[in-house]
C-alpha cells in the first residue's frame, strides 16, 4: 500500500503553493460577487474601477488576518470545529479592520480603500464561506483518493466485523478514528450501550443497536467477529461481565487502552489490545489535585532512591510531568537504571535528569550526591520487599530497610531537604515477616526523624502493585506461557492490588498533603483472591482453568499471611482532602527509645545474629509475630470498606 507521501507527491494540487493561488481566486471572486449582488449585476465602469483599485487592499488584509490566527498552519486533512474557529475569527479580524478604514478614514486621502460597508459585509460571508468550502473540498478529494489507494492494494487485510461497546466519550473517538480511515482493520457495524436512552440514536455516524444482553443476537445477526470494549473509566466487574457474555457466545474480546495510558500519550484510542488482568481489576482513574503537586514538584530537585524498580521508574514518570528542576535518578543495579534511563531520553527529551548508579546504604556516595545536588523532595523506593527471601536474609532487610533509610533520611535533614516521602507496605500492619516488620521499623525511625530535622519526614502505606517485579502476576504469566500449572499458595489467599501508576500517583499526592510526621494508608479498595487472579489470567490467556492450566496450592510460606491488613489494632484513620488517602493514627517513639532500637539493631547486624534480629522485631515491635508459628486467620481480616465508611474528616495543620 502506498504511504501519505507518495500519495501527497501524486496529488500535486493540494500542496500549499497551490493552496495560496487557489486562495487568492477564491477572495478575487468573492469580492466582485460582492459588487455584482450589490448593484444587481449591472456594475457600471466607475463601480468597476473602484472595486480594481480596492482588491489589492482587501484581498492584503484577508490574507494577513488569516496569517495572523494561524489558518495556514492547519493540517485540513484531520479538520475539526476547532479549526474552523480560527476562520471565524480570521472572518471577523479582517471585516472590522475593513469598517474602520470605511469610517475614520477622510475621503480626500484614502478613497480608493474605502470599501462600502454592505460591500465588506457580503465579501466577509462568500469570501470566508469560499475558503472554507475549499478546504472542505480538498478534505474530500484527499479521503476519497487515499481510500481508493488503499482499497487497490491487493495486500490490503480484510476488515473485521466489530461491535464497539459504550457510546460514550472513548467510544465515540475510537469510532471516528475507524469509520473515517481507509486503512482501518475494523469495519464497526454498530454500539452496544446498557444506557437505554441511547438506544436507536447514533454517535458519530454509528448506531447504537442494544445493549450488552443483546450482544449474542447481534453477534449472529451482523457476523460479528470482534467485541471491543471502550466504556469510560470502566469497573472490573463490568469487564468481567462482558467478557462473560462474549466467552458464551463465543467472540473474541478486547479493549480500549485505559484512560490513564491515553492521558500520558503512551498509546492512541485506536492501539486496541487484548483484555489485561489489571482491567478486570481496575478501579476509578485517581483525581490528582495537579496545583498542589505542581506547588509541591515543579522548579524542585527531586531524588528518587530505587528509581529502576517498578515503583521508582512510574515516580520518575510521573515527576517528570510537573516540570521539576531536576531528578536525580539513585539505583543500584545497572541494567534497571540503563532502562529508564533509555526510556527517559525517548519519551521526556524535556526533563532534565541525573542517572546516578549508588547502593544507599554507602555514606560516603549518598553524602557526596547530597552535596553536590542538594535534593529538595526525595522518594525514598529503595528496599528490599521480597517476603520469603527476607525470611533467611535478616540481616539485609535490615541494612536496606532500616538502616539505610536511617542513613537518607539524615542525610535529607542535614541537607535541607523540604520533603521526604518513604515507601511502605501493608505488611508492616501487625507484621509476621521480616520485610514487614523492617519496614515498620523504617517507619517508627522516620517519625523520629520528623521530631529533630526541619524536614517533613512521612511514609506511605499501601498493599500489592500489578505487574512489579517478584508479584504473582509476572509470575502467574510465565506459568502460563512455559503451560506449567500456576502455584497458589491457598485457595484462601487475599491481598490488595493496585495499579503501579495509581500507586505511584496517590504516593506523590500523598506527599504534596504532608506536613511531616504522618503515615499515609492508601485505599486499595477491594481484596482479591489470588485463586480468582490465577483463574482470570488462564482464561485471558484463552485458556480454561484446570483443563487446560491446572492450579496447585503449594501451603503458606514462612512469614506470610492469609489476609493482607491496612489497620493497626485500635487506631484511627483519618480522612485527607483526597478521597482515596487517608492518615494512620499512630503512637511514635521516643527518640532516645528509637536510637536504642537503631544501635540493638545495628550491633545484632554486625554480629551477623538472625536469631536476636527476630527477637528485636518481637521487643520492640508489640504487635508483631515474627517468631511465632503462622495461625489461621480466617474471620480477622478487617473488611477495608468498614473503617473507611467511618473515619472523621481531618484538616491538615501545618507542622
Amino acid at each position: 500500500m502506498e504511504n501519505n507521501n507518495q500519495l501527497e507527491e501524486k496529488m500535486w494540487f493540494l500542496r500549499r503553493p497551490t493552496q495560496f493561488l487557489a486562495d487568492v481566486a477564491i477572495l478575487c471572486c468573492a469580492f466582485f460577487a460582492a459588487y455584482l449582488f450589490r448593484f444587481d449585476f449591472s456594475l457600471d465602469e466607475y463601480y468597476f474601477n473602484n472595486a480594481l483599485n480596492q482588491l489589492p487592499f482587501v484581498v492584503f488584509v484577508q490574507f494577513a488576518s488569516l496569517f495572523l490566527v494561524g489558518a495556514y498552519s492547519i493540517i485540513w486533512r484531520y479538520v475539526s470545529l476547532e479549526d474552523i474557529k480560527a476562520f471565524l475569527k480570521a472572518a471577523l479580524i479582517s471585516g472590522v479592520v475593513l469598517v474602520l478604514v470605511r469610517l475614520l478614514l477622510t475621503p480626500e486621502q484614502f478613497l480608493r480603500w474605502q470599501v462600502p460597508l454592505s460591500i465588506i459585509l457580503m465579501d466577509t460571508g462568500l469570501a470566508f464561506a469560499g475558503l472554507l468550502g475549499l478546504r472542505v473540498l480538498r478534505r474530500f478529494v484527499y479521503e476519497f483518493a487515499e481510500k481508493q489507494t488503499v482499497y487497490s492494494s491487493k495486500r490490503r487485510a480484510k476488515r473485521k466485523a466489530t461491535l464497539l461497546v459504550g457510546a460514550g466519550r472513548i467510544g465515540a473517538a475510537l469510532a471516528k478514528e475507524m469509520v473515517g480511515r481507509a486503512d482501518a482493520e475494523l469495519d464497526v457495524k454498530g454500539f452496544v450501550d446498557d444506557d437505554r436512552r441511547k438506544k436507536g440514536g447514533s454517535v458519530g455516524g454509528v448506531k447504537v443497536l442494544g445493549a450488552t444482553d443483546d450482544l449474542a443476537r447481534l453477534v449472529d445477526e451482523l457476523n460479528i467477529e470482534e467485541v471491543v470494549i471502550a466504556i469510560d473509566q470502566a469497573q472490573g466487574k463490568k469487564i468481567r461481565h462482558i467478557l462473560d457474555v462474549c466467552r458464551a457466545i463465543p467472540v473474541k474480546a478486547k479493549i480500549v487502552p485505559s484512560l490513564n495510558e491515553i492521558a500520558h500519550g503512551r498509546v492512541s484510542v485506536s492501539r486496541i489490545r487484548d483484555v489485561q488482568i489489571e482491567d478486570l481489576l481496575g478501579r476509578e482513574p485517581v483525581e490528582l489535585d495537579n496545583q498542589n503537586l505542581h506547588e509541591f514538584l515543579s522548579g524542585k530537585v527531586v531524588l528518587i532512591t530505587g528509581a529502576g524498580g517498578s515503583i521508582g521508574s512510574e515516580l520518575v514518570r510521573q515527576v517528570g510531568n510537573y516540570q521539576p528542576e531536576q531528578i536525580i535518578l539513585v539505583e543500584r543495579s545497572e541494567f534497571a537504571l540503563f532502562q529508564i534511563e533509555r526510556e527517559l531520553a525517548r519519551d521526556f527529551s524535556d526533563v532534565n535528569y541525573v542517572p546516578l548508579i549508588a547502593d544507599i546504604g554507602d555514606e560516603a556516595r549518598m553524602r557526596e550526591i547530597f552535596e553536590e545536588f542538594r535534593p529538595e523532595v526525595i522518594f525514598h523506593a529503595a528496599a528490599h520487599k521480597h517476603v520469603p527471601l527476607m525470611e533467611t536474609n535478616c540481616t539485609e532487610a535490615i541494612k536496606n530497610n532500616v538502616l539505610a533509610t536511617k542513613l537518607i533520611g539524615e542525610l535529607a535533614g542535614a541537607y535541607g531537604t523540604k520533603n521526604f516521602v518513604l515507601i511502605s507496605t501493608d505488611k508492616a500492619v501487625n507484621p509476621t515477616s521480616v520485610m514487614g516488620a523492617s519496614k515498620r521499623i523504617s517507619e517508627i525511625v522516620l517519625q523520629s526523624l520528623n521530631q529533630i530535622y526541619a524536614t517533613n519526614y512521612m511514609a506511605v502505606r499501601f498493599g500489592n502493585v500489578l505487574g512489579s517485579a517478584g508479584s504473582v502476576v509476572p509470575i502467574f504469566s510465565e506459568q502460563i506461557r512455559k503451560g506449567e500449572a500456576i502455584t497458589v499458595t491457598s485457595p484462601e489467599m487475599t491481598r490488595y492490588f493496585m495499579t503501579i501508576p495509581e500507586a505511584s500517583q496517590l504516593v506523590m499526592q500523598a506527599g504534596a498533603l504532608g506536613s511531616g510526621g504522618e503515615i499515609f494508608i492508601l485505599n486499595m479498595g477491594e481484596p482479591v483472591k489470588i485463586l480468582d487472579l490465577a483463574e482470570d489470567m488462564i482464561r485471558l490467556s484463552g485458556l480454561k482453568p484446570y483443563e487446560d492450566i491446572d492450579i496447585v496450592f503449594t501451603g503458606i510460606r514462612k512469614g506470610e499471611k492469609l489476609y493482607e491488613e491496612l489497620e493497626i489494632t485500635g487506631e484511627d484513620l483519618l480522612r485527607t482532602r483526597h478521597p482515596k488517602i487517608y492518615i494512620g493514627k499512630i503512637a511514635t517513639y521516643e527518640t532516645e527509645q528509637v536510637a536504642q532500637i537503631v544501635q540493638q539493631f545495628r550491633q545484632a547486624v554486625g554480629e551477623n545474629d538472625e536469631a536476636k534480629i527476630r527477637s528485636l522485631f518481637n521487643k520492640f515491635l508489640p504487635e508483631a509475630k515474627i517468631t511465632e508459628k503462622e495461625k489461621s486467620q480466617a474471620g480477622q481480616a478487617v473488611k477495608q470498606e468498614k473503617f473507611f465508611a467511618h473515619t472523621p474528616n481531618l484538616g491538615l495543620a501545618e507542622k
